[in-house]
């Protein structure tokens, strides 16, 4: 039986282990970040036009704050689909989802004809800068860093083993950093070892880090979402059985 490896933080990571093991794939789940809250001060919702959100851990981060309430009735332009409901569960009143990455999330700013200030409560580190992606728009961005991804200090001796000697045959990715992490966290894996290795990745500047650490089986899911995720770690454990 294929056996993957779940790298994502909690709680999402048992999200993906519990649909892993639906579709019949052994896996296992070592989260390589933990969330946590930054004590930064927060702007007045006053003369906002609109809230951005790029990541669920953001919504967690304002829900735990308890100040969801502060901004509920301001328009919510989320990344994608997950990003948005959780927005709706926590009771932002208006959500809309660019269903899509980051790219699709600045073409919707665009297409929204909106002018005015965008709220952007985001986690320490970036992958992209909204504020630099949008300045031609003649929208101005507050950006918060609300929360920080702190990196593990080591994957366990029983996960570098069976990532070593092939017993974990895939590896899921879902954020760039993530990725960076795991490069620096796998290094005591041989090239031949890291070869061997499948890297599921939910777009290609996840795997970019990947690469340049000589991780070359490499799979991109077709779009940037769990479904896609999981349909692509499908494919990759029926190719491993055979017909």
């Amino acid at each position: 039986m294929t056996r993957m490896l779940v790298t994502r933080p909690e709680p999402d990571a048992q999200s993906s282990l519990a649909r892993l093991l639906a579709l019949d794939i052994d896996a296992v789940a070592v989260p390589v970040m933990e969330r946590v809250s930054l004590d930064v001060s927060l702007p007045p919702a006053d003369g906002f036009a609109a809230v951005v959100l790029t990541s669920a851990n953001a919504v967690r981060t304002l829900v735990e704050r308890n100040v969801v309430g502060d901004y509920a009735h301001l328009p919510v332009l989320a990344v994608g689909d997950r990003t948005a409901r959780d927005a709706e569960m926590a009771g932002f009143a208006h959500v809309s989802s660019a269903a899509g990455a980051f790219a699709d999330l600045v073409n919707a700013i665009s297409l929204s004809g909106l002018k005015g200030p965008l709220f952007y409560p985001t986690g320490k580190h970036q992958s992209a800068d909204l504020a630099k992606a949008v300045a031609p728009l003649g929208v101005m961005v507050a950006t918060a860093k609300i929360y920080d991804m702190v990196a593990i200090a080591a994957l366990p001796r029983a996960i570098l083993a069976e990532l070593g000697d092939g017993r974990i045959n895939a590896v899921l990715v879902y954020s760039r950093r993530t990725a960076e992490i795991f490069a620096d966290l796998a290094q005591s894996l041989n090239r031949t070892q890291r070869q061997a290795l499948g890297m599921l990745c939910m777009s290609e500047a996840v795997a970019e880090p990947l690469l340049g650490a000589h991780f070359n089986r490499i799979s991109l899911a077709d779009r940037p979402d769990e479904e896609a995720m999981m349909a692509m770690a499908l494919g990759f454990a029926r190719a491993q059985t055979g017909p």
